[in-house]
């Protein structure tokens, strides 16, 4: 199943020069020490309200994003007009790395955030003198394919495993482990599992009356028993 929300082609579009205008920065020169040869030294933060467009589908790929606070959404838009998610990122995590000059998805804000702005042509001109820059480089890419094929590898399971390998995938990155605040909505969930919203709703309530999770309310789960979800999604 696809993803159901139906969304306009016409949402506003963040532009790449006001981007450019706030997140233009010097290339820091190279020296021995380790800080100046990161990658995160090169970048502006910058904040973006909930909702709001970081960039849009088909724009120029022209920087890197790092999320610092907050929680950022990845999705596309189909050609009937429904809405695939294809990533959530959170503190920490990197995002907008493309293969070509324009951004295969769109960006938005989930919550309020505030994100590092990294200018992609300088990390690629640093990264070709600097051997620590190319690695960290390598790395970010080689996460993000992983992330990727994780996700269809999720897409091709039955309702059950994949709510229950979302509800893993968050708890690895929650500060509580068994215990998730969700910043996303039921929507957002369906919509990067590929369910409707009803779906999502009635497995979350089969898990809980399974004694898998609790739901204490519509955006925090625990997770009761950890190993059951695991046998789920394998």
């Amino acid at each position: 199943m696809l993803a159901q929300t139906v969304i306009s082609r016409s949402a506003s579009r963040h532009p790449a020069a006001h981007v450019a205008s706030r997140a233009a920065r010097p290339l820091p020169p190279i020296n021995s020490h380790p800080a100046h040869s990161s990658i995160e030294m090169m970048g502006a933060s910058m904040p973006f309200a909930r909702n709001a467009e970081i960039y849009g589908e088909n724009e120029p790929a022209e920087y890197l994003y790092k999320v610092i606070n907050g929680t950022v959404r990845t999705y596309k838009v189909l050609n009937d007009g429904r809405r695939q998610i294809g990533a959530f990122y959170v503190a920490g995590d990197m995002f907008g790395l493309e293969i070509g000059d324009d951004h295969s998805f769109s960006a938005e804000a989930i919550t309020d955030c505030k994100v590092l702005v990294i200018k992609r042509s300088s990390v690629i001109n640093l990264a070709a003198r600097n051997n620590d820059v190319a690695h960290q480089l390598w790395a970010m890419t080689a996460a993000e394919l992983l992330r990727v094929q994780d996700h269809i590898m999720l897409l091709i399971k039955t309702a059950q495993e994949r709510v229950a390998g979302f509800l893993l995938e968050m708890a690895k990155r929650a500060p509580a482990g068994n215990e998730i605040d969700l910043p996303m909505s039921r929507q957002d969930i369906a919509d990067y599992l590929g369910l409707t919203i009803e779906t999502v709703s009635r497995t979350l309530t089969q898990l809980e009356n399974s004694a898998a999770i609790a739901v204490p309310s519509s955006r925090r789960i625990v997770l009761r028993n950890r190993a059951a979800l695991t046998r789920m999604n394998a």
